[in-house]
């Protein structure tokens, strides 16, 4: 039997990179996918391509920073299957290694409302569906970026460590509601976040690729799709409030 036969999944972030392949591997698992991007023809092209396979998938475009977006996301997902059972929350950005110094308001609050704020309101509106249920996932895709202190700039380092610390919140608070909630922290992995990188901070960009020559090598986006699927399903059913690391050694130095 497959590990997510009929079980609902949101996946933000699905229009590529590792938002995509968990997306993927859920559909083939026997999830119900429902795929969130603010790049719209990326996410239909998905869904369609995991439809045309005899998988069930549907696109909701919207921005996940945006309160009213994140609503109309769990809700549609709810409407169309009934329920709601796994929540991934994949989207984020990166912040052109901007160092403290020099990070704007804008910047830091577009990062920010990506990286944290987005998670946390549709972390927000699932949990009385799973405190319902008495059954929830909920997978935030942090980054060593939020276990170390400079892989990357200001903004997304201070993000990502908030999201470590929002997903054990949540992993104790309703434990004993059915609720897992959990984190992977990936290393270097090639998926398309790099182009929300613009004119990248030369300050903060050397600082953070100081430690580049220790990483063993970069991953790929399947390689993170697994760790989510065993998250999701039965088998991590003990697994509450962990941070996986996945990055071939990297932060092992």
């Amino acid at each position: 039997m497959n590990k997510l036969e009929n079980k609902v999944a949101v996946i933000t972030g699905a229009a590529a990179g590792m938002g995509k392949a968990i997306a993927q591997l859920y559909a083939k698992e026997g999830a119900k996918v429902v795929l969130s991007d603010i790049n719209e023809s990326g996410i239909k092209q998905v869904a369609e391509e995991i439809n045309a396979i005899g998988g069930m998938a549907i696109a909701v475009p919207g921005n996940i920073a945006i309160q009213h977006d994140v609503d109309a996301l769990i809700d549609t997902a709810v409407n169309t299957y009934g329920t709601l059972d796994i929540l991934v929350n994949n989207a984020g950005i990166m912040d052109n290694f901007v160092p403290a110094e020099e990070v704007t308001d804008e910047l830091w609050e577009r990062v920010m409302g990506v990286n944290l704020t987005g998670p946390m309101r549709t972390i927000r509106k699932s949990l009385p569906i799973f405190r319902t249920k008495v059954s929830g996932t909920i997978i935030n895709i942090a980054s060593v970026g939020g276990l170390q202190g400079s892989r990357a700039g200001a903004a997304y380092t201070a993000s990502k460590h908030a999201l470590i610390g929002l997903t054990k919140n949540v992993a104790f608070q309703y434990a004993d509601q059915g609720v897992r909630c959990n984190a992977i922290a990936p290393g270097g992995v090639n998926t398309s976040i790099g182009d929300t990188i613009q004119s990248p901070n030369q300050f903060g960009l050397q600082k953070a690729i100081s430690g580049a020559a220790f990483n063993p090598r970069s991953g790929e986006a399947d390689e993170i799709a697994t760790i989510a699927l065993f998250l999701a399903s039965t088998d991590a059913s003990f697994v509450n409030g962990a941070v996986i690391v996945a990055d071939g050694g990297w932060t092992a130095y």
